[in-house]
């Protein structure tokens, strides 16, 4: 779970430590907890902002639309000065007014940091408090990093856990974060991991489950 880009699954933990999936299942949740961010190190210098969805395609829903089952994620990248992405971070949202977008600035992002985002409305109230410069998406060719970075998420989910819900998908996305941001780290994740694992507060399945 720490090193692995391709991610594991209940099942196959099951599988290698002779143990049921569900056991295996409220393990990793426990794990994807210690790995939540702890909000403290926010983004500075290039940052993009954009949404998602996950979930399979729904008639006569196209775009950013605000009912049906598909899940809702907003999320950011820091950029390195050649424009590769440094960090990543994202959150569940439970539409795309400024109202549920503003989080993920307020939680990751710097108010010095220069965010650009598409044309979407909206961004614009959040605007007033964070530096925001808004330029059209061209079918995603303003955001080439950002979308790669969506889609290698996305693709994740769907081949690995084939189907997660509202209730866990922040921690699928937690998950990935932790992993995306100490990728150049490898030597020092798993040991950073059990660190945070071993001074956690106590979780019990209740609150997982």
């Amino acid at each position: 779970m720490a090193t692995t880009t391709k991610g594991l699954s209940a099942l196959q933990v099951g599988r290698r430590y002779g143990i049921r999936p569900d056991t295996a299942r409220v393990f990793m949740h426990k794990v994807r907890e210690a790995m939540k961010s702890s909000g403290t190190h926010p983004m500075e210098g290039d940052v993009h902002v954009d949404e998602f969805v996950v979930g399979g395609k729904e008639s006569e829903r196209p775009g950013r639309s605000y009912g049906g089952k598909k899940k809702k994620v907003v999320c950011a990248i820091e950029l390195t000065k050649e424009g590769k992405v440094k960090r990543f971070y994202s959150l569940q949202i439970k539409d795309f007014s400024a109202k549920s977008l503003r989080p993920i600035f307020e939680r990751h992002i710097s108010a010095e940091a220069k965010v650009t985002t598409d044309e979407w409305k909206g961004y614009r109230p959040i605007a007033k408090d964070f530096q925001i410069t808004q330029i059209p998406s061209e079918f995603g060719l303003n955001f080439k990093a950002i979308h790669t970075a969506i889609h290698q998420v996305k693709s994740w989910i769907r081949t690995t856990f084939s189907w997660v819900s509202k209730r866990h998908i922040e921690r699928y996305l937690n998950e990935y974060s932790y992993r995306t941001n100490r990728s150049q780290s490898k030597q020092t994740i798993f040991h950073n991991l059990v660190k945070r694992m071993v001074n956690a507060d106590k979780i019990y399945v209740e609150n997982l489950i």
